[in-house]
């Protein structure tokens, strides 16, 4: 019998140019490999329609998100209300295949009774509301903070209220599962790994380098927030050289790096550039204000890089925190500094990475897994029935 899936994503999931798309995309030819017949439903806003896509879906159906006030609603959160679409719910109805939403984001067809009876899973990406709630201790913008703080407050309320309407829920680390059983009583959660470029192999450079790296999109506030940090807190205290590197830095954050000599900026490097900097770096640190889901810069910094050194908020939950040096603050962050100065990166630090993530991360196992959860017979997970 053919395996036919609806697949729904929050955003047209190529290119593969930033870190939110890497799961979206990576698992479309991993699970065509498994013999799903994919029919992918994309929420199209700026990123267009690609090409591309059709090579490994039976079909592909682009639809507008409605944006600004029209999509504001008094119960649903702004990244739910917004993707309410019934082109798409209309299209879903036409046969009794499974769903699939990746993210909370393309969940509002749980709340529709006309797909009561359909088996519907959904990938947490996050848990929404602390994303949001930290988005909003993060700000400075009092009309952001406005509108972060009520998203959370809604999205509390409405991860709640849909925890037991999916056939089943994945995470992407053992934390965000472990707070939608605890906090939420969804049942029905287990932890599946993310979808990685398959190309990617653990390629580190053994021995020396000569500077730091913090790597980023740095357009966004909590990337620049830590770029700040890092350079006034730890660097202004060490003379260890300091790069910057990553999208559309602000003049402020531009002036800021190059205020010392051994502090600099890469604005824009390409995609080569910035993988060619992170290998050669002696230390790629990687501090982050958000602790929901999985960093895919750190993920990369792994698989490519010598030491990676971060915050607890970077690794709580997502099992890397072996692979990482983990400081607390600035003296924290500067003790080790100091110490991985005088540490070559070894080919036995190689081996171990490699015995770790790769065991960790394996598309061909996530999309059999996936699979046999959607078409299989159900497991027992965590003392609950699976589904």
């Amino acid at each position: 019998m053919d395996k036919h899936l609806h697949i729904i994503t929050l955003n047209v999931p190529y290119p593969v140019d930033y870190g939110g798309v890497f799961d979206l995309f990576y698992k479309l030819p991993s699970l065509q490999q498994q013999g799903v017949k994919i029919h992918l439903h994309c929420f199209e806003y700026g990123r267009g329609q690609q090409q591309a896509l059709n090579q490994y879906c039976e079909s592909v159906h682009y639809y507008h998100r409605q944006e600004g006030h029209k999509a504001v609603s008094t119960v649903l959160p702004y990244i739910v209300a917004s993707r309410k679409n019934e082109a798409l719910l209309s299209n879903l109805l036409q046969d009794d295949y499974p769903i699939f939403m990746e993210g909370i984001h393309c969940t509002y067809l749980l709340n529709d009774q006309r797909f009561a009876n359909r088996r519907k899973f959904v990938r947490v990406h996050n848990v929404e509301y602390q994303y949001y709630q930290e988005l909003y201790e993060s700000c400075n913008s009092p009309l952001k903070k406005l509108y972060y703080l009520r998203e959370s407050k809604l999205l509390r309320k409405y991860e709640c209220s849909i925890a037991e309407k999916a056939t089943a829920f994945w995470g992407v680390t053992h934390k965000d599962v472990a707070i939608y059983r605890t906090e939420f009583g969804c049942k029905t959660i287990d932890y599946l790994s993310l979808y990685l470029p398959p190309d990617w192999t653990v390629n580190c450079l053994t021995g020396t380098g000569k500077y730091c790296l913090y790597q980023a999109d740095l357009s966004v506030e909590v990337n620049e927030r830590a770029a700040i940090w890092l350079l006034e807190k730890v660097f202004s205290k060490t003379k260890q050289p300091f790069v910057i590197a990553g999208k559309n830095p602000s003049k402020k954050l531009c002036a800021l790096a190059h205020q010392q000599m051994h502090t600099c900026m890469v604005a824009n490097p390409s995609e080569q550039e910035m993988q060619d900097m992170i290998r050669k770096a002696h230390v790629n640190i990687l501090p982050s204000y958000h602790t929901s889901g999985i960093k895919l810069k750190l993920l990369n910094a792994l698989y490519n890089g010598r030491h990676c050194l971060v915050n607890p908020a970077t690794v709580q939950g997502t099992g890397l925190e072996a692979d990482c040096h983990i400081g607390k603050d600035e003296n924290d962050f500067l003790e080790l500094i100091k110490q991985l100065k005088q540490k070559p990166f070894t080919q036995e630090e190689i081996e171990l990475r490699k015995l770790h993530l790769l065991g960790m991360f394996n598309n061909e196992h996530n999309a059999k897994q996936q699979v046999e959860w959607i078409w299989g017979e159900g497991k027992w997970l965590g003392g609950e029935r699976f589904y």
